[in-house]
């Protein structure tokens, strides 16, 4: 089995295990986390499969514009920007990346300290 089809994330864009998604277009999709950190804890995700931000090639750039569109509509449709937000993008074990597949945490509705490790 390759990585995308083994994937957690790949397997809840096609609706093969359910989430509490907030958000979806035709390139993104936003839903709850499963273990929130935080009052408000959406994971941000891709349509397109890459494991981390820098899997992604210089021609496919705009996966992570559409990415960050998704994430600018979560925030605002979230009233996250009235109340502060943290946005996290682990990459690699050491970092915590649990699911490899690029994925930005919202983080809002706390105190966040810093530094956040």
């Amino acid at each position: 089995m390759d990585q995308k089809q083994s994937c957690l994330f790949c397997k809840i864009i096609n609706k093969e295990v359910p989430a509490k998604i907030v958000y979806e277009d035709e390139r993104a999709l936003a839903f709850h986390d499963i273990n929130p950190q935080a009052p408000l804890h959406i994971l941000v995700i891709p349509k397109a499969h890459y494991s981390a931000l820098h899997d992604v090639p210089a021609d496919k750039y705009a996966v992570i514009t559409d990415l960050f569109n998704a994430v600018n509509n979560v925030v605002r449709e979230n009233k996250c920007v009235e109340n502060s937000y943290r946005l996290v993008v682990n990459s690699g074990p050491a970092a915590g990346q649990a699911v490899y597949h690029i994925h930005v945490h919202i983080l809002s509705g706390r105190a966040l300290k810093w530094p956040p490790g």
